[in-house]
């Protein structure tokens, strides 16, 4: 394998510097970046807040060609493409929420332009509209984001990861590079198996944080520990809990107590969480109380603390969300408050999200009557699915629903994507006879009805995804008056109309089966149960143990094994603290024994308990300082 060239190298900082202003990497970035470019399939194993999109954007923009990032992250790609637009980066993505029009536009663009970015989804993999496309792509490198999602083994399994290996079937030259900041051997191994390496390759970078101090305490009194820590932490910060009633509640505590804080759940309208979000982060808000739904698109680098009221499920989850702190490199905490009955809490919340497998048969069945799929329809189809409106109508609890919903996940039914942008979809529920005596004499309607027809097929028979730009474009009329038609023709029950809007996305990897043929793997539910369980495990014993360093525990559960304590964290600064402790009481012997008459080192240690390489260490020390001295027989005396 060719080593890069020198030429290469400078072509690499120079776009690093070109593109995001950096001199340097951050550290291994450039590994990563030098091992794609000299062809080698990478599992990267980062840290959250590591840098991974840079291990991608960078060496794509030295080369010709397309790189192919993979990600359920919508929100991420969203987020990744417009920045990159902003640089003057050509870049594009593909998901659930965009019309089959917008999709075409979107694959043309990445054989016939000059696109060098493709996001896409890992169930829209499995297209016909993709595969046609993705061999006449100049593919340079495929990215694989979450990677740990394509392990049966990973704590996020998701079925459509394994639809990468059949676009490395189809690109047999293109390297890969894997990036996850959560994975064991064991999903390590898996994560290179399923993607097809020509050899195992894993660079990792260290998931040390030496400025964040880690800790943990434990009180039945969280809200006043809450306090303290928001009194003697000046910054801003995050506060997480589980509940969305308890977000409420605790944020107005804190605010009756003078403090500046919001509260932010998936519960609130998307217009009203940006704004929330934007207060906080530009600083007008001090403090965010949130649950788990705060995290995706969070740039804020002066985060200072970051407290969890509510014990997390996973490590995994505990690190990623604790991580938010102290991105700038100055020093800020994390701080988990536990309580006596956490343990007990969660392990009965884990049993009501096990429910028995026909419970799972019965929530699939409910599902698509809600959704309105017909037995043998829906194959690839995306429907917009309110799991808090279904379980109120349904009247089932809302983690039983997920837990269904992750089960047939794994299982390759479905899939429940986060919230997105959707766009408008109709379908008209007429004939096309009925519609033509509907039009006679109704100019505007006939004018729009024409338009829709000839730009979309197929909306007799489903719905079907519409762009509110296009319709205008080719009718001629504004897009606001577009939509009054639209509503119009709903009123007159022409069409069923579905507006644009932002909510989360139910997308079918499989068409609706009969009850009778749906098959949930015993296995898989097994596994995942115990996975949970191990997961959580790991969780309770890093919040209970007393005696190693939290950040040596946090690094050796994510690989590596040659970790050093942080120096900072709870369990370092009380080690520390008895330390000092302990040299104080030995100072302490030392001299009481040296008023009473004078000894040598060695009779020291005859008459004092301790290690004699710690004696010998603090009479040296005591000795340096002019506290004591020795005469030329060898005795030790105090100074007056």
């Amino acid at each position: 394998m060719s080593e890069i060239t020198q030429r290469l190298k400078d072509k690499v900082a120079a776009t690093l510097e070109k593109y995001w202003g950096y001199k340097s990497f951050r550290p291994g970035q450039e590994a990563i970046i030098e091992s794609i470019l000299a062809g080698r399939d990478t599992l990267a194993l980062m840290p959250t807040g590591g840098g991974k999109s840079l291990t991608y954007q960078v060496p794509t923009l030295v080369r010709e060609g397309l790189c192919i990032v993979i990600t359920p992250l919508i929100a991420l790609m969203k987020d990744q493409v417009d920045r990159l637009r902003q640089m003057g980066i050509a870049a594009t993505a593909i998901h659930s929420g965009m019309s089959y029009t917008q999709i075409d536009i979107a694959l043309d663009n990445c054989v016939y332009g000059d696109m060098k970015f493709l996001y896409i989804a890992p169930e829209r993999l499995a297209t016909e509209a993709f595969r046609l496309r993705v061999e006449r792509m100049r593919v340079s490198l495929i990215a694989v984001d979450e990677a740990h999602c394509i392990s049966q083994w990973g704590y996020d399994f998701r079925p459509s990861y394994l639809r990468i290996a059949e676009v490395r079937e189809r690109l047999p030259e293109v390297p890969v590079l894997a990036l996850t900041a959560s994975a064991t051997k064991v999903v390590a191994d898996d994560i290179m198996h399923h993607l097809g390496f020509a050899e195992p390759h894993i660079l990792r970078s260290s998931f040390a944080r030496p400025n964040l101090s880690y800790a943990v305490r434990t009180t039945d009194d969280k809200t006043e520990q809450l306090l303290r820590i928001i009194e003697n932490v000046p910054g801003s910060g995050i506060v997480y809990m589980r509940s969305r009633e308890g977000c409420e509640q605790l944020a107005e505590t804190l605010r009756s107590k003078g403090f500046s804080a919001s509260y932010y759940h998936a519960g609130l309208p998307h217009v009203e969480r940006s704004i929330r979000q934007e207060e906080w982060t530009s600083g007008k808000v001090r403090i965010m109380v949130a649950t788990n739904a705060f995290g995706m698109g969070i740039d804020k680098a002066d985060v200072r603390f970051v407290v969890h009221v509510s014990m997390c499920d996973s490590l995994e989850s505990y690190y990623q969300e604790a991580g938010r702190a102290g991105r700038d490199g100055r020093r800020s905490y994390a701080v988990l408050l536990t309580s006596s009955d956490d343990e007990s809490k969660i392990v009965k919340r884990f049993d009501m999200e096990f429910p028995p497998l026909e419970d799972i048969k019965s929530i699939y069945e409910k599902i698509c009557d809600y959704l309105q799929i017909a037995i043998g329809d829906g194959l690839y189809a995306s429907f917009i699915f309110n799991i808090h409106d279904f379980c109120q109508r349904e009247r089932i609890y809302a983690g039983k629903v997920r837990a269904a919903l992750d089960l047939l996940e794994q299982n390759g039914y479905m899939t429940l994507t986060e919230e997105m942008e959707n766009p408008a979809k109709i379908h008209f529920c007429i004939s096309r006879d009925e519609l033509y005596r509907i039009r006679v004499g109704r100019n505007e309607l006939d004018h729009i009805i024409r338009s829709i027809l000839r730009l979309y097929n197929g909306v007799f028979t489903e719905f079907r995804a519409i762009d509110y730009q296009a319709i205008a474009t080719h009718s001629g009329y504004t897009i606001e008056r577009v939509k009054e038609l639209l509503k119009r023709m709903w009123q007159l029950r022409i069409i069923r109309y579905i507006p644009a809007n932002t909510s989360p996305m139910l997308f079918m990897d499989e068409e609706r089966l009969p009850v009778k043929d749906l098959y949930i793997s015993p296995e898989t539910y097994l596994h995942r149960k115990n996975l949970i369980h191990e997961r959580f495990g790991s969780m309770l014993r890093y919040a209970e143990q007393q005696t190693e360093c939290r950040s040596v525990v946090l690094q050796r559960y994510f690989g590596d094994d040659d970790a050093t304590p942080c120096g900072v964290c709870d369990v370092c600064l009380a080690a520390r603290r008895r330390q000092r402790n302990d040299a104080e009481s030995l100072r302490e012997s030392i001299l009481a024994l040296l008023r009473e008459e004078e000894l040598s080192v060695r009779e020291l240690c005859h008459k004092i308990r301790r290690e004699p390489d710690h004696i010998a260490a603090e009479v040296d020390k005591m000795l340096s300082e002019g506290k004591i001295s020795a005469t030329i027989s060898g005795k030790l005396i105090i100074i007056e």
